[in-house]
């Protein structure tokens, strides 16, 4: 999970995603909740479980500071900006 973290955003906006394979290998789920919250509290997470179509979601769910927010918003809007600039360059076609 610490892993997964940006330093840019200095701890926050952890997620860890489990999907349906990663929950069949683990054994019990409850179980498996148990340890993702206390590793997200381990490192200060106010951690959050959510199952969803097979896959298990484990949250950081702490109030953000703006600073990190905006950070985070900048990042992301730059992000949409490529995805639609890539959409909208012409592909080479097959002769």
């Amino acid at each position: 999970m610490h892993a997964g973290l940006d330093p840019t955003y200095e701890g926050y906006y952890g997620q860890l995603i489990l999907g349906h394979e990663d929950l069949t290998e683990t054994g019990e789920l409850k179980d498996l909740r148990r340890a993702a919250r206390e590793a997200g509290e381990r490192l200060g997470w106010k951690v959050a479980t959510r199952l969803v179509d097979g896959r298990l979601f484990v949250l950081d769910q702490r109030e953000v500071p703006e600073e990190i927010e905006r950070l985070a918003g900048d990042s992301a809007a730059v992000a949409v900006d490529r995805t639609r600039e890539e959409a909208l360059r012409p592909r080479p076609t097959d002769s």
